[in-house]
């Protein structure tokens, strides 16, 4: 079994260019940039997964780090899960 990890690291800026620069100041007090992100991107994988015919469990998980090239630190708390089944 393979696990791919996809680090965003341009949330923010991904979210003030979806709402204005305006709305762009909310973020971290109202809008929290991550979890757009994250609830968007899933979304879309589930969706092309199922296009594709794949069977998955897609994870979010807060705490891990990556470091370099060559270590991932992982103190994890799952935020989210989800299975993605065919019908």
């Amino acid at each position: 079994m393979a696990v791919l990890i996809i680090e965003v690291t341009n949330a923010r800026e991904v979210v003030t260019k979806r709402i204005g620069k305006l709305g762009g100041r909310l973020i971290g007090k109202v809008v929290d940039a991550e979890a757009q992100v994250e609830k968007a991107l899933i979304q879309e994988l589930e969706t092309a997964f199922r296009d594709y015919g794949i069977e998955a469990r897609i994870l979010s998980v807060d705490g891990p780090k990556i470091i370099g090239r060559c270590h991932l630190e992982l103190p994890m708390q799952v935020r989210e899960e989800r299975q993605v089944r065919l019908p």
